[in-house]
């Protein structure tokens, strides 16, 4: 194998590497986008259900508090 071709599979194991390197990298970024999303969902259904809750309760207490 000649100098050329030898440089040139060289050159091409060094491109196939930078671009695995790239691709997990990018792939630990958006798995760890959607961690982020999916505990900021969590957060905010948990919030949504005590808010509910709350008012929930609130118009009970109203209600009994009726003088019929």
């Amino acid at each position: 194998m000649s100098n050329r071709e030898k440089n040139k599979q060289n050159g091409n194991s060094v491109s196939e590497g930078i671009k695995e390197t790239a691709g997990a990298a990018f792939h630990a970024v958006h798995s760890a986008l959607e961690t982020t999303e999916n505990v900021a969902m969590n957060a905010v259904d948990a919030t949504a259900k005590a808010v509910s809750n709350l008012t929930d309760n609130e118009n009970r207490n109203r209600g009994n508090n009726r003088s019929e």
